[in-house]
């Protein structure tokens, strides 16, 4: 389960790059429900370009216009970290990139980029003034988050050096290279705490991103069925679903218009 305490190593925030930012914002709004809220003086200016989504008046995720040369259009997930610079140096330490290095955003915080020794990018945020999104857990936010990888042990072994995190491995039928799912918990955190988990997939099987490593979030919703079809009548696609998952509730995998990928999912205890 994902809250907005925030502790060390869990999610508190995301952001997608999107090629046409109003594009975007129209088709989440009509999946998730989202209102768009630019960005003070950013109209007008395509590096600027970009601005928050709100759910009931709560900040859910950021949204900014991709201008990086030769990026597909993503989601990054952002991680909890007391000191983004210490951080940093246990990236390299275990084999990592530095994507963009530590810095601050005024009073808000300091962040940083990076890239897992197989490629897969993931963001880290040292709170100031601002701790990360307002609503998480409830349909129309994060409530989890998931890394398809070439090498799961390889993943398991970097994000425990960087983070801290626990592992736990589940049997997933019909899933995975090996038929596994690996639970993600946090450092020092009860197994309620949960924040998500990885997947050991082909490089084939990981074309989307040109056969890297990607991490996803997964959206809950009230009504998977009407979310996807919300999602492919405005442009989306389904890679997956929906389809139900004991245990784990209805679940979809979707891209949006400019293809970046995401999941939608009604949770079991819902049902």
């Amino acid at each position: 389960m994902i809250t907005t305490d925030f502790a060390p190593g869990t999610p508190c925030w995301l952001d997608l790059g999107a090629p046409d930012v109003g594009a975007a914002a129209d088709f989440y709004g009509a999946v998730l429900g989202w209102e768009y809220e630019p960005m003070e003086g950013g109209e007008g200016d395509e590096e600027m370009e970009g601005g928050m989504f709100r759910k009931d008046g709560k900040t859910v995720a950021g949204l900014g216009k991709l201008t990086e040369e030769g990026a597909r259009s993503a989601w990054m997930i952002y991680y909890t970290v007391a000191d983004a610079d210490a951080t940093t140096e246990a990236v390299e330490r275990a084999g990592g990139t530095v994507r963009v290095a530590p810095r601050d955003l005024g009073e808000w915080g300091r962040m940083a980029q990076y890239s897992d020794p197989l490629g897969g990018q993931f963001a880290v945020w040292q709170p100031g003034k601002d701790t990360g999104v307002e609503l998480v857990d409830k349909a129309g936010s994060l409530n989890w988050t998931e890394l398809y990888t070439s090498d799961a042990a390889a993943a398991k072994e970097f994000y425990g050096s960087v983070f801290g995190w626990r592992f736990s491995d589940m049997p997933l039928p019909g899933g995975g290279a090996d038929g596994t799912y690996t639970l993600i918990t946090p450092a020092g955190l009860p197994e309620d705490r949960m924040q998500g988990g990885l997947m050991e997939l082909s490089k084939d099987d990981l074309a989307l991103a040109g056969g890297r490593p990607y991490w996803h979030p997964v959206f809950a919703v009230d009504d998977c069925d009407a979310a996807v079809a919300a999602a492919t009548g405005n442009g989306g696609t389904v890679q997956m679903g929906p389809e139900d998952a004991e245990g784990v509730g209805r679940i979809a995998v979707c891209l949006d218009r400019a293809n970046a990928d995401f999941v939608l999912l009604k949770p079991a205890a819902q049902a």
